[in-house]
């Protein structure tokens, strides 16, 4: 992609309105802009990252069985009426049609896949079953801040699972707790997998995977040898204590939570009727979990935990672009943009994803300013400087240090 072409501008300033690094870096950088509080537009290089991490999800939950479906935003009111949580759920966006018809903006979708589940499991021959989908979610959120840490919309990826027993229940959810931190790593990000209380989707325990930063909200103490995890709302523990697994001595530490998953049990299962036949005839209730990972949020950790005070330095694994080619012409030098123009061409060539700065009428200083503030993970320079060695020059968006290299070994590098 030719930056002069790209839809996106980067700004020196933005509103202060929103101070967290995620809010101002990824709005200055170009990658969304705010509609309004706690709503947000993912211009394309937002998206472009929006996808990988997509695909990076997706690829774990089909690794452990799991089957994406897509199920309506549109929530008609009798569904959330038979599981009671119309008149509970007070983060529910509600309305009504022309016809007088209430209806839910979609902010979980249990009783949706609940449904579905009624309509196509009648025996233990159809367990297990798991389902997902990748969809944007609406809640009435009062704290709306930090960014995409925080909205009233936003997108989720949802899996639920069904079983015939807590036993096989049990068996994949730690599958996917095991899914869950690859993920993650992938994402470029370790995690806390954290114990905590099941909240508003369940009464019995769950996991929450955390990020230490100190942007987090939550506060979680934790084992340093990784043994133990434990949310500061529930915990039995506190700093100073000794690690239940090992006696290493507990720390103390501000998170991200960027993902979780849930025992559901019978609690969507029983009050809508989605039973099952059993291997001696008997009519049961099919047990359910629930697994989330919100892409969007992940978007601003990320962000939160890699930054320094030029911009975002973006995880290999989910840039935009893999290399920022920039050109620095001289006025009389039209071989140096032909040089740059062909590196161009060669790494598209070899399915490198390129960001190409050859605007006009900009500073070496101003494209380096923005390459800073966009975060593609390698850097590559072509200059009179460069042309001169015939070479190019190489620099990491982590890293301080440049280096000369020529364009077989920088291909080689980088792809």
């Amino acid at each position: 992609m030719k930056q002069s072409q790209l839809f996106t501008k980067t700004f020196k300033n933005v509103s202060k309105d929103d101070t967290s690094a995620n809010a101002q870096l990824l709005t200055r950088g170009g990658f969304i802009q705010k509609l309004g509080a706690g709503i947000y537009s993912f211009l394309p290089l937002g998206l472009l990252v929006l996808k990988k991490i997509e695909n990076i999800i997706r690829e774990e939950m089909n690794v452990i069985g799991g089957q994406e479906l897509l199920m309506p935003a549109l929530h008609p009111k009798e569904i959330w009426e038979e599981t009671g949580r119309w008149q509970t759920a007070d983060y529910l966006y509600k309305l009504q049609d022309r016809q007088e018809k209430y209806f839910a903006l979609g902010a979980t979708h249990e009783e949706v896949i609940t449904d579905i589940a009624r309509k196509y499991v009648f025996s233990y021959k159809d367990l297990p079953l798991y389902l997902y989908q990748i969809q944007v979610k609406f809640r009435d959120e009062l704290r709306v801040k930090s960014g995409l840490l925080r909205t009233k919309e936003f997108l989720m990826k949802d899996m639920y699972s069904f079983h015939a027993s807590e036993e096989d229940r049990k068996e994949y959810y730690e599958k996917v707790k095991k899914a869950y931190v690859k993920i993650f790593e992938r994402c470029g990000l370790k995690v806390l997998v954290t114990e905590a209380s099941g909240g508003i989707f369940s009464k019995e325990y769950s996991h929450e995977f955390q990020v230490a930063t100190p942007a987090g909200e939550d506060i979680v103490y934790f084992c340093p040898n990784g043994d133990f995890s434990q949310n500061k709302e529930i915990a039995g523990k506190k700093t100073g204590d000794k690690c239940p697994e090992c006696g290493k001595t507990l720390e103390e530490t501000k998170t991200i939570e960027v993902g979780n998953i849930f025992t559901l049990g019978t609690k969507y299962s029983n009050p809508m009727k989605a039973m099952f036949i059993d291997k001696n005839s008997s009519k049961k209730p099919i047990i359910m979990g629930c697994y989330g990972i919100g892409p969007s949020r992940l978007i601003g950790a990320i962000v939160e935990v890699h930054h320094d005070d030029k911009g975002i330095i973006w995880p290999e694994a989910i840039a935009p672009f893999k290399v920022h080619l920039i050109v620095i012409e001289g006025k009389e030098d039209k071989k140096i943009k032909d040089t740059a123009d062909k590196l161009y061409q060669d790494l598209q060539a070899k399915g490198v994803e390129v960001l190409y700065d050859e605007r006009e009428g900009k500073t070496a200083g101003e494209k380096f300013a923005d390459a800073d503030l966009i975060g593609i993970p390698y850097r590559a320079v072509i200059s009179k400087k460069t042309l001169k060695e015939n070479k190019i020059e190489l620099k990491k968006r982590d890293e301080e240090k440049t280096k000369l290299i020529n364009e077989e070994e920088f291909i080689k590098y980088v792809g």
